[in-house]
């Protein structure tokens, strides 16, 4: 454990621990610089008012959800679902299931630290320059398709059935994205199993990182003290 942080260019401080500590401040370490703020387009735009697309994928094919999905990611580049074949409670009893893990003690935790070498495991940082920006958060990564990258002895052992459920979590996420893909390719005028033998057809490749977001200090002016959160997120409001 101890050689694996040290592959990292500076000492791992884990972002929950930071937030438990109660500091009434952001750290500069993982605040944006102002070039990477997220702004809206037009400043007189109330945020309140956005609405990103949501999309009912009970009848994936009709037409109307086609068109719906195709307009979506012309005007938005994204959207949201429903309807999506993943049983709520599979998603409850999955995000509980890492909500427990981030909570267990820090020397627990510990046992799945990760390294630059692979970023499987616990791990708080992304990337090796000494000195960048961080995100203000912990994540853990895994490997799940090909089943070759697949190592179970890396999940979480606990709670006991941990393991089964997100195994079970990444199947379903996969066989959604199987959908996705379909109705990608559909609208693009291809055949529909274009864009999944594109990307590796029955040898997809499939991660999947679980953020944990500590709570975030409002103590400082906004947006001078918006967190780092990676492109992958979304960012806090103003209070």
């Amino acid at each position: 454990m101890v050689n694996c942080l040290q592959n990292w260019p500076e000492p791992i401080i884990r972002v929950q621990s930071l937030s438990d500590s109660g500091i009434n401040a952001i750290p500069e370490r993982y605040i944006k610089r102002p070039s990477e703020r997220p702004f809206l387009n037009d400043a007189s735009e109330d945020s309140s008012q956005v609405n990103i697309p949501l999309i009912d994928l009970q009848n994936a094919f009709d037409e109307a959800t086609l068109r719906e999905v195709s307009d979506a990611c012309r005007k938005w580049g994204f959207f949201q679902i429903v309807n999506h074949g993943v049983s709520s409670e599979l998603m409850k009893r999955t995000r509980e299931i890492w909500r427990d893990f981030f909570h267990l003690p820090a020397e627990v935790k510990q046992e799945y630290a990760n390294s630059p070498t692979t970023y499987e495991g616990y791990g708080s940082r992304l990337g090796v320059e000494k000195g960048a920006i961080l995100d203000w958060s912990d994540y853990f990564f895994l490997h799940y398709f090909p089943t070759s990258l697949r190592d179970q002895n890396k999940w979480p052992r606990l709670p006991p059935s941990g393991r089964e459920s997100i195994a079970k979590y990444g199947d379903e996420l996969v066989k959604l994205c199987g959908i996705l893909m379909k109705i990608l390719s559909i609208n693009l005028g291809l055949t529909e199993d274009h864009l999944q033998k594109a990307i590796g057809g029955e040898d997809i490749g499939a991660c999947l990182r679980v953020n944990f977001l500590p709570k975030v200090s409002t103590t400082g002016p906004y947006p001078w003290s918006l967190p780092s959160l990676g492109p992958w997120c979304s960012h806090p409001s103003p209070p």
